[in-house]
């Protein structure tokens, strides 16, 4: 746990980015204004995190899911952010699951790159070893002359 109440803060860029997104250009907001949206996104955060660790516990759970914070929010009766929650997540899980399949595939082309040197590697020694015998035929045969 934090040993002071400040490290619960959100950090100040994050809220500052956030409220600018929210706001219309050409409105401004003042330090404390920020500092008082800050105390209060932590404050939610810290509460819905809470909400959700609840909801792991009675599962018998130490990892609080996605589940967790869906039910701690209609718990909080924040329902209208259930839906957009939940399409936010399934973007992330897509997204995820992109990456994963991305990775997998750089994998297998690795992988038969791979094995397609050592084929042809395997060729080229093949190929040497093709030679240095023909190589040593010769020898003899003009030892042999």
């Amino acid at each position: 746990m934090a040993e002071r109440p400040e490290d619960l803060n959100l950090p100040n860029a994050v809220i500052t980015r956030i409220i600018k997104e929210a706001l219309p250009d050409g409105v401004n907001i003042s330090k404390e204004a920020r500092s008082a949206i800050s105390r209060a996104a932590s404050v939610f955060v810290l509460y819905a995190t809470s909400c959700a660790n609840n909801f792991a516990m009675k599962g018998k759970r130490k990892t609080l899911n996605a589940g967790d914070v869906l039910s701690a929010m209609e718990e909080m009766e924040f329902q209208r952010f259930i839906s957009p929650l939940k399409e936010a997540l399934d973007a992330y899980r897509r997204e995820q699951k992109g990456k994963k399949e991305a990775s997998e595939q750089k994998k297998k082309d690795k992988d038969k790159r791979t094995d397609s040197e050592e084929q042809d590697k395997s060729r080229e020694d093949d190929e040497d070893d093709e030679r240095m015998e023909e190589e040593e035929q010769n020898d003899e045969e003009e030892v042999d002359n």
